[in-house]
């Protein structure tokens, strides 16, 4: 064995571990913008986080919005703006699903709110999931941001801003985040591919948008899956690895029934349910979207989105998934 072996070794050994290593990176932090012009598909509200930012001049801020839109990117951007390098030291980010209490308000908040900090003029409070908080801590939360509106800035984010008390609204400029365009995420998955030298078929693109629904996380994160689990990105893997069914088997799955062949449609339900994996949930999601791209005729779609609306209620109330949707398929057959 020559004296340079065990270097070599050791050499490729450290290149495999780096390689390794920056293959299972999580994506979605890898690349979650760091600026607010590299945010995608909010043409609308960037322009005006920039101004405040250009003019050092932030109130405070309402994130509402579905999950996977850039609520918590967009906050993150604005404090790296303000804060270059001290952004970490100006940034107090809390999840109020963690920490919904009274408490949270009392303690970390207003001691992050009352410490000393020099060289700005404020620091920012990112409370994620804002919508958690009891009704009692929202109201400590408004007394807080009166309190220490000369030194602190609040940026809420929320999925559901009707669940934020009026009196908390009315002191945040509101941005209504909504789900993704197409386009948007078509163009971030591609570049990511291309950065990450991933081949990605253009019916995997258009599976990928189709399954993440208007979220940007769900779309990386199931590109990243489907590249762990094979060379190329199709629509194939895609549809296996993120749970998701086609749309045409979906609509496959109405048709039946509405022409009276319940006993077709019920097995294509229990395919879906048992062979592919899906939860009653995310059938009920599928049929929801498509609806109005079924080739069904008007009347047939009123009624498949009433069934739906009363099947997602029961669900939702604890009803059996299976049984549920499997009355939906009886219904829309006995009415054929």
């Amino acid at each position: 064995m020559s004296a340079d072996e065990p270097e070599s070794a050791a050499t490729t050994e450290s290149a495999g571990e780096e390689s390794v290593a920056g293959r299972t990176e999580v994506w979605i932090e890898k690349y979650r913008p760091q600026t607010l012009a590299e945010i995608k598909g909010h043409e609308n509200i960037v322009p005006r986080l920039v101004s405040y930012v250009e003019q050092n001049d932030l109130p405070n801020l309402m994130f509402s919005g579905p999950a996977g839109t850039g609520k918590t990117t967009a906050a993150q951007a604005v404090a790296r703006e303000l804060y270059d390098d001290d952004w970490r030291d100006n940034f107090l980010e809390l999840n109020a699903s963690d920490e919904r209490g009274i408490d949270v308000v009392r303690d970390r908040i207003k001691n992050f709110a009352r410490s000393s900090f020099g060289g700005y003029n404020y620091r920012i409070i990112f409370l994620d999931e804002a919508d958690a908080l009891t009704s009692d801590a929202q109201s400590a939360l408004r007394r807080t941001m009166e309190q220490f509106s000369h030194n602190t800035r609040f940026i809420l984010s929320c999925n559901y801003s009707s669940q934020i008390i009026d009196p908390i609204q009315s002191r945040c400029a509101v941005f209504r985040f909504t789900e993704l365009s197409e386009a948007a995420i078509e163009a971030q998955v591609r570049e990511i591919a291309e950065t990450e030298d991933i081949e990605v078929t253009d019916d995997g693109v258009d599976a990928l948008v189709y399954a993440a629904a208007g979220d940007m996380r769900k779309a990386i994160n199931g590109l990243q899956a489907a590249a762990v689990m094979g060379e190329t990105v199709d629509e194939e893997g895609v549809f296996a690895i993120t749970a998701t069914a086609r749309p045409e088997e979906v609509e496959e799955m109405v048709e039946k029934a509405i022409a009276g062949d319940f006993t077709a449609a019920r097995a294509t339900l229990e395919s879906l349910l048992t062979d592919r994996g899906l939860a009653g949930g995310d059938v009920i999601d599928q049929l929801h979207r498509s609806a109005w791209e079924f080739d069904l005729d008007d009347m047939a779609t009123v009624r498949l989105l009433e069934r739906l609306g009363e099947v997602e209620f029961r669900i939702t109330e604890g009803a059996n998934e299976r049984l549920q949707l499997e009355a939906m398929l009886a219904s829309l057959a006995l009415e054929e």
